[in-house]
């Protein structure tokens, strides 16, 4: 049960601080004129290295996204396909097996014909 609560505090938080990015991306907050930017390397860098983790971040999402959508399941699995398949089968051996069994008990009921006398003719 800890864990759970542990992943959901961390997941949180970085949702905090994402959304803490946006509003400061939003604010001109980041905003450098371009002088300083190809003028200091080292802002360049932290630019670059900063827009790369923020995309990495919402490949991350994206990803998740997408895939929770393309393996959730939809229909039936083909082993339950296979198992209905196989439940319809019986059904019909079952109905199979009533009728044969129906008629074994009507022909027990009439008297078996009558066999010829053995002995000498």
């Amino acid at each position: 049960m800890r864990r759970s609560w542990a992943i959901f505090a961390v997941w949180g938080g970085l949702i905090v601080v994402l959304l803490a990015v946006e509003v400061a991306e939003l604010t001109h907050l980041f905003t450098l004129p371009i002088q300083v930017a190809l003028g200091d390397p080292i802002a360049l860098v932290t630019a670059l290295v900063f827009t790369t983790l923020l995309a990495v971040v919402g490949a991350i999402f994206i990803g998740l996204y997408l895939s929770h959508r393309l393996l959730t399941p939809r229909g039936f699995t083909p082993y339950e396909q296979e198992m209905l398949r196989m439940r319809t089968e019986v059904r019909e051996m079952r109905a199979l097996l009533e009728e044969i069994d129906r008629t074994v008990r009507a022909d027990a009921r009439t008297p078996p014909p009558p066999t010829p006398p053995r002995g000498r003719p």
